[in-house]
């Protein structure tokens, strides 16, 4: 009897198709950019910080942009937490498995052709692709810290603190960061900031610029842990909170974990292991929901305390809406009012 070829090497209609959707994936990742493929779905980034571009998340309902796009790179990160699909970053694949989630893999690729009017496969093998330059990721710091001052020294930073409702309770607990920039476009400028410091001796900053809240991390992100009782520990999503926390109850003895990115659930986890009461502070929104669920798997017995502040996102979002209005003579306008109510 003659040899049979082997079946490995014959071309069934099926293997085609695979081999179309490789290829056509290939030819996605080297070609397409993340960001047109959004401005095609109708995503338009939120502001520019260097060389990211920021988005409210289309993954999950957020009020801050947080999902971040580096384009020259190609990758994307949502530092609220992944969404229903678990991904939280990647290439543009990896977006479009979050983004159509519970898509399979083939769909994903027919999607973003679709979108993006990508031609057939074996059309655009009859010529040379040109992959789109991109750089590598470098872990370089691009700025340099040049003073850190305590509280006070700098009106803005003051004035920023008090309008959280936080002024008091950031005392001898958030420092006064000055930095400037050394590359790229921003280079030479300098900045200041509130800055609240991590485990790993990063800064987490905040500040307000013209009508949003500026956030930031110079350095590595990592949780801060602030012992203390041995048996008690609440657990916080941001230092805001925190010291909201901390203004409604300044006597409270509890050891504390703030993540500093919901991102970091599992890092607070592992340390809360040994704590009889737990205590958690989460936002009520869809990141918060998600690392409430993580941390209640892995601790059973952690009590969610968002109950605190219904009705309300965080706990700093209550603070601020319960705050004093102000004295009659510190109201903006307050001569026209008055004269108002003795016209006719």
């Amino acid at each position: 009897m003659g040899a049979t070829a082997p079946i490995l090497f014959q071309h069934t209609p099926e293997k085609e198709i695979i081999m179309a959707k490789w290829i056509n994936a290939e030819q996605i990742k080297d070609q397409v950019s993340l960001v047109d493929l959004l401005a095609r779905l109708g995503h338009i980034p939120a502001y520019h910080s260097g060389g990211e571009l920021f988005y409210k998340s289309m993954l999950r309902e957020e009020r801050s942009p947080s999902f971040c796009v580096n384009d020259s790179m190609d990758v994307w990160f949502d530092h609220g937490g992944p969404g229903r699909s678990g991904i939280k970053g990647g290439n543009i694949i990896d977006f479009g498995m979050a983004y159509w989630h519970p898509a399979t893999f083939p769909e994903v690729i027919e999607r973003i052709s679709d979108v993006m009017a990508i031609p057939e496969p074996r059309k655009s093998l009859d010529y040379p692709q040109q992959k789109r330059p991109r750089q590598q990721a470098k872990r370089v710091a691009n700025y340099r810290i040049e003073t850190i001052k305590e509280l006070g020294s700098h009106p803005a930073i003051t004035r920023y603190l008090k309008s959280r409702g936080i002024w008091n309770a950031a005392q001898g607990r958030v420092k006064e960061v000055y930095y400037a920039i050394d590359s790229g476009p921003k280079q030479g400028r300098q900045f200041f900031s509130a800055g609240w410091q991590n485990e790993a001796g990063a800064w987490e900053l905040r500040n307000r610029i013209g009508n949003r809240d500026f956030k930031a991390c110079l350095g590595r992100k990592a949780i801060t842990f602030i012992p203390a009782d041995p048996s008690r520990l609440s657990i916080f999503e941001g230092f805001m909170d925190y010291l909201s926390w901390i203004a409604d109850n300044p006597g409270a003895a509890d050891t504390v974990i703030v993540l500093n990115s919901v991102n970091l659930i599992n890092a607070a986890v592992d340390r809360a292991r040994t704590y009889k009461r737990i205590d958690l502070y989460f936002d009520r929104d869809g990141a918060g929901e998600v690392a409430l669920r993580t941390a209640q798997e892995a601790l059973p017995h952690a009590i969610d305390r968002s109950d605190t502040y219904r009705g309300y996102n965080d706990y700093n979002e209550m603070l601020m809406a319960r705050r004093e209005r102000n004295l009659p003579w510190e109201e903006d306008h307050i001569f026209e009012k008055m004269m108002a109510t003795y016209r006719r």
